[in-house]
């Protein structure tokens, strides 16, 4: 077991950068003082198959923990991925299938270790206890929590008011993550602003098998590369697996007033470095400049400084000279498929929602200006840009 460091400016850093609430603030600085090795858990839903950098804030948090000498203890949902987290959804959630899940788990190891260290992660599943727990079990446990709580919730509340449908089984999935904390008896839990009522459930049902009750630290919602929550189904998400090129260009199509929550939440940089950096802003540096250097941050931590540099002047030459990149995909096709359904098995659209906006907002045109206006054309020879920063060459043979 590594030693525990309580060095007490690091303690306060963990606890302060990217951090939104802490539940009990006190209690979980007294606990890291301590020298007391501490079980700090995530749960992590795999809702689809590549980690953004979002769900890495979490996962970089734990990290922070982890060189602490702290036990991180990574809980993969696939029992409550089938159920389905409703926190930030105004919508009734759809049911993943098992097979779904299992398709999106495929990778999910691999990817991680690009942040945790694997060898000492305790990575378990929770439908090893989620699956065995009888219904008089969870009628029990329901019993913790009435329907006014539920119905308080921001998102329910609004949902209830415009006459949006809520399942019972949505009610239930407070109490199942909740349950991970007793089954992997956590002294903490973190995870996004919008999770603080089900790590709150944690406690409740903690103390009702007469445990010790975990902290809670919850850390900010990282915006997408459209300014809204990053979100896979959105499609506005930056993959931790992303080509260098890919996560580069994305990266410099994020909004500016975003820069400064992107270099807090998703790299090393020091504090003290990032406030110079916000200075730099506000005395009229260009952001496009800056948010190059963020690129090149991002891009070195999930791949290499190499990679970085090579993304960085080929963006350059693409965008600042009106080129093509050199790394442009080439795919090949049969005439008879849609476009559409050839840029998402390449990955270059994440959906028909998002090609269907993109061609109604006039974003999709071949390499002469030609703008695509018919979201259902069919495959044909032609090199596009799609948005801002994606090119594909479409062969049909």
């Amino acid at each position: 077991m590594d030693k525990i460091i309580t060095d007490e400016a690091r303690i306060d850093e963990l606890l302060s950068r990217g951090v939104e609430d802490l539940f009990v603030k006190e209690d979980l600085k007294k606990d890291l003082m301590s020298g007391r090795t501490l079980r700090v858990k995530l749960g992590v839903d795999p809702t689809g198959g590549k980690i953004h950098i979002g769900r890495a804030v979490p996962l970089r948090k734990l990290r922070e923990f982890q060189k602490l000498g702290h036990q991180v203890v990574f809980i993969v949902g696939d029992f409550t991925a089938q159920v389905g987290d409703a926190s930030d959804k105004t919508e009734k959630r759809p049911m993943l299938t098992r097979a779904q899940i299992d398709e999106n788990l495929k990778d999910y190891k691999s990817q991680i270790s690009k942040i945790l260290d694997i060898s000492k992660t305790e990575f378990v599943y929770n439908n090893d206890w989620l699956s065995k727990l009888t219904f008089g079990e969870v009628t029990t446990l329901a019993e913790c929590f009435s329907v006014q709580q539920m119905l308080a919730r921001r998102n329910f509340k609004e949902r209830y008011d415009n006459g949006k449908e809520i399942s019972l089984r949505e009610f239930l999935y407070p109490i199942m993550q909740g349950y991970d904390s007793v089954a992997v008896k956590a002294d903490i839990e973190i995870g996004g602003l919008d999770q603080l009522f089900n790590l709150k459930a944690g406690r409740i049902i903690q103390e009702h098998y007469g445990m010790p009750k975990q902290n809670v630290l919850t850390l900010s919602m990282l915006e997408g590369t459209d300014g809204r929550k990053m979100s896979t189904s959105w499609g506005n998400i930056i993959s931790i697996v992303d080509d260098p090129h890919d996560m580069f260009g994305k990266v410099m199509s994020v909004h500016d007033d975003l820069i400064v929550k992107y270099f807090l939440l998703c790299t090393d940089v020091s504090l003290e470095n990032i406030k110079a950096i916000e200075k730099e802003l506000k005395d009229g540096a260009n952001p496009r400049d800056i948010k190059m250097r963020l690129g090149l941050e991002i891009v070195t931590l999930y791949h290499s400084e190499k990679d970085a540099a090579l993304a960085k002047n080929s963006w350059v030459e693409t965008f600042s000279k009106g080129g093509i990149p050199d790394n442009i995909i080439e795919i090949k096709t049969t005439s008879d498929k849609e476009m559409v359904e050839i840029l998402i098995e390449n990955e270059i659209v994440s959906s028909k929602t998002e090609w269907r906006r993109l061609v109604d907002d006039k974003a999709v045109a071949d390499i002469d200006g030609n703008i695509i206006s018919d979201p259902k054309e069919k495959a044909k020879n032609i090199t596009l840009k799609v948005g801002k920063k994606r090119f594909a060459r479409i062969i049909v043979g």
